[in-house]
């Protein structure tokens, strides 16, 4: 089951379209959740201020509505189901997700001031899900034909791999993976060419080390292998300009044990050119 978060906003909207395009390739139901306060819900009908509470209640069931013919619109065969939950936003989708394959939101929502580059509630629930989470940003107009997957070699990498893995062969399309190192180059002259090129192996040794036995288990996934020497955000976000979509884990290798989302990962969250999976270690259930 795909989940989807909305709150009337035109990002959300288009977090809807994307995850029925998704629930399509992986045939799965979709469920549609709006998260508003819980005292609208409970209140008794006399109780002071009912009348607001009502008005509450009857703009998230409208907005839920909008979100299922935006679903059935997009592709009246996926399974639709709308929700509407009480509590916090981020606190609810993160306990809802761990019923889902896979949380989607939008980049940006009704509560955003203009010009922030990404809302609180995609902050808020991506790293912090057992499940991946995709934050729909920067749609391309036509397909681009390629999954984009930043590796960076950690242990916590390899979910996001599996998952680029899976993806693109749901698609059908080519998998990039990316992987940028930006150490300095120590000396001058010769034997600063010599410490680069050095370097740049064993960071290519890195690459194919993650990616082993991948193509074996995925064989009608075209692989290409990218290694450059710059900053990890700046590199995948120009790759992901040429993606239709961009994946990366959670937590990398520069990161503190204590923090459920990498420097890498949150900076792309507001960077990344197209849509984003922020995948945790183990991105795919088991069946």
């Amino acid at each position: 089951m795909i989940l989807v978060g909305v709150d009337g906003s035109q990002a959300a909207l288009e977090a809807v379209g994307w995850a029925v395009r998704e629930a399509r390739l992986r045939d799965t139901g979709l469920h549609i959740v709006h998260v508003m306060p819980a005292w609208p819900l409970e209140m008794a009908e006399d109780a002071p201020y009912a009348d607001v509470g009502r008005w509450m209640r009857d703009g998230a069931a409208s907005m839920l509505t909008d979100a299922v013919e935006r679903a059935r619109e997009e592709d009246g065969r996926v399974r639709v189901e709308s929700l509407l939950l009480p509590g916090d936003p981020r606190l609810v989708l993160i306990e809802t997700a761990k019923e889902a394959d896979l949380l989607v939101v939008g980049s940006h929502g009704l509560g955003g001031f203009s010009g922030m580059l990404l809302g609180s509630v995609a902050l808020g629930v991506a790293g912090h899900t057992t499940c991946p989470v995709a934050v729909i940003r920067n749609l391309p107009a036509r397909a681009r034909g390629e999954v984009v997957l930043g590796v960076d070699g950690s242990p916590c990498g390899r979910g996001a791999i599996e998952f680029a893995f899976a993806e693109a062969s749901l698609r059908g399309v080519g998998l990039r993976a990316v992987h940028a190192w930006s150490r300095p180059i120590a000396g001058c002259g010769p034997f600063a060419l010599e410490s680069a090129q050095e370097t740049a192996g064993g960071e290519r040794r890195l690459l194919a080390e993650a990616l082993a036995g991948w193509s074996e288990r995925y064989p009608d996934v075209k692989l290409v292998e990218q290694v450059g020497h710059g900053h990890p955000v700046e590199v995948l976000k120009n790759a992901s300009a040429h993606a239709d979509l961009l994946v990366v884990g959670s937590r990398g290798r520069g990161d503190f044990a204590g923090l459920l989302l990498g420097s890498v990962s949150h900076s792309l969250l507001h960077h990344a050119a197209c849509p984003l999976i922020v995948a945790p270690a183990a991105a795919l259930r088991q069946t």
